[in-house]
């Protein structure tokens, strides 16, 4: 695939759709659009506002929203079920895929001709939205419906990490094998999955990104818009892809603090626990990142209302972080500090099914160190890197 030329300003895929000739092809037809609040043009105007007022110039006809985890609007926390509604902005029927159906159905996909996506994802197996984006691929494979995805940046860049999803470990933070993180854009992933798990059945067309350079992932003047309610930076995105992992222990990952995913802590820890994890994390010498101890009462999640000794992760070069290697150091770390770090479910299938093996969890149990579990999943990583490569766009 020939890369898109990079020295053009930067556009992103919602903004190359409304260039008059490509918006020429949705003339006539009934569209749909899955997306969510970080689906929005550089100058933060939403995709959903954009479309509804191309209808007329554009000859086509908008026919009804789709949200996936946390709304089209954004209003649910992480994991609760959302329903069916209708938007009060536009009037538009607006179709749940996280709740009762997370695959659509063969009626929900029957009064459209083609299916916009413009979800901002941020490069992690565990995230939702590549999953929403998969199932909605294989039902339209299913009834020879159109999709038009719109690209948008990887935060993560080009790296991959962690092991390849086991099959029997699949679940909605990971349903076919790619690692915890796969250095896609949501356009590239979408042709992966077409090309490489649907069997090329989907009627796909990727609206490319201009200007957009992979080795510099995130565009200095894009303003950050959080795709969930927990990731409000790219630097939580980054830290993310490893101390997601956090949610499969005893400890808060931050959740109810200015700092989720930055910062881990609990009640047990004690002042001589985070002295010994800081140690152990600043050893580790881990790009990018600094250690300090932190006391802080989450407001939500675990522990919350309780005073919890902690560590908060200072990010002082995000394009240099190591997520995925990052979270292994601390969730080592925070085994080796306390007995009363457990899995949160006593046979471990939490953190397996966020990690996507068993092997994290046994090596874990079985005192292998973090550097140890790198080198376990790197060769795994540099396969599915390679394979990846073909879909690449930039």
């Amino acid at each position: 695939m020939t890369p898109v030329h990079q020295t053009e300003p930067f556009r992103l895929g919602i903004e190359n759709l409304l260039v008059p000739e490509v918006l020429e092809t949705l003339r006539g037809a009934r569209v749909g659009l899955l997306t969510h609040p970080a689906g929005t043009d550089a100058q933060l105007r939403s995709t959903v506002d954009l479309l509804v007022a191309a209808q007329r110039r554009g000859g086509f006809t908008m026919t009804a929203l789709l949200g996936p985890e946390h709304g089209v609007r954004g209003a649910a926390p992480a994991g609760a079920a959302v329903g069916d509604a209708v938007d009060a902005r536009t009037g538009l029927p607006v179709r749940s895929l996280y709740g009762a159906t997370q695959k659509p159905t063969p009626a929900m996909l029957a009064d459209l001709d083609v299916l916009v996506i413009d979800l901002q994802d941020i490069g992690t197996r565990f995230f939702t939205y590549i999953w929403t984006l998969y199932l909605v691929l294989e039902a339209a494979a299913e009834v020879d419906l159109r999709v038009v995805v719109l690209d948008r940046p990887n935060p993560l860049g080009r790296g991959a990490e962690g092991f390849l999803l086991e099959r029997e470990l699949a679940s909605f933070v990971g349903l076919r094998p790619i690692p915890q993180t796969h250095g896609l854009t949501i356009g590239e992933l979408a042709a992966l999955f077409r090309e490489e798990l649907l069997g090329g059945a989907v009627d796909l067309e990727v609206i490319a990104m201009s200007g957009y350079d992979p080795e510099d992932p995130w565009p200095a003047d894009l303003p950050w818009v959080p795709p969930s309610p927990n990731i409000p930076t790219r630097g939580t995105a980054v830290l993310y892809a490893g101390t997601g992992l956090l949610e499969a222990v005893t400890v808060s990952e931050g959740r109810g603090t200015a700092l989720p995913f930055r910062w881990f802590g609990a009640p047990f820890l004690t002042e001589a626990h985070l002295d010994e994890i800081c140690e152990r994390l600043r050893a580790a010498q881990l790009p990018g990142v600094l250690v300090r101890p932190m006391w802080a009462t989450p407001t939500a999640g675990d522990h919350r209302d309780a005073l919890c000794g902690g560590v908060q992760l200072h990010l002082t070069d995000v394009p240099a972080v190591e997520g995925v290697r990052t979270g292994l150091h601390v969730l080592a770390a925070l085994r080796d500090a306390s007995p009363e770090v457990r899995w949160r479910e006593s046979d471990g299938r939490w953190i397996d099914a966020l990690s996507g093996t068993r092997c994290t969890r046994q090596m874990l149990e079985d005192g292998a160190g973090a550097e140890e579990i790198v080198a376990a999943w790197r060769p795994e990583a540099e396969r599915f890197a390679a394979t990846a490569r073909q879909h690449h766009r930039y």
